[in-house]
């Protein structure tokens, strides 16, 4: 159901940096960029991620209580991801593990304070 996701930023090339490289361990580049945002996807037609500049001109801030979720098809791809968050200068929100019968997540929070997951179900 999810098309995308945005995530606002206030350096917007301090945070690409942080996504290609955290992305790239997963195999996901750059889809789509302009001055104000860029768009991480595997294709044009699957769900994406973006950081974008606040429209409205105002510095942006960290949603409470929002977190995007990364699935991934394999604990070691959750395990790469939070390790590379944390290489890149991430703040560790909980380190992977099993978070439950069938279900392997991470947490971590990006240059901005966004938060996010990386998990995989079995």
């Amino acid at each position: 159901m999810i098309g995308y996701v945005t995530l606002g930023t206030n350096d917007i090339a301090r945070a690409a940096k942080f996504y290609d490289q955290l992305l790239a361990v997963i195999g996901i580049k750059r889809l789509m960029e302009t001055d104000n945002y860029i768009m991480w996807a595997r294709s044009q037609d699957s769900p994406a991620v973006c950081l974008i500049k606040p429209y409205d001109g105002k510095a942006a801030t960290v949603g409470n209580g929002v977190m995007v979720a990364l699935v991934v098809d394999a604990t070691a791809k959750v395990d790469a991801l939070h390790k590379k968050a944390m290489q890149l200068g991430g703040k560790d929100e909980g380190a992977p593990g099993s978070r439950g019968e069938g279900f392997y997540a991470g947490y971590f929070r990006d240059l901005d304070g966004n938060k996010l997951s990386a998990f995989c179900t079995s």
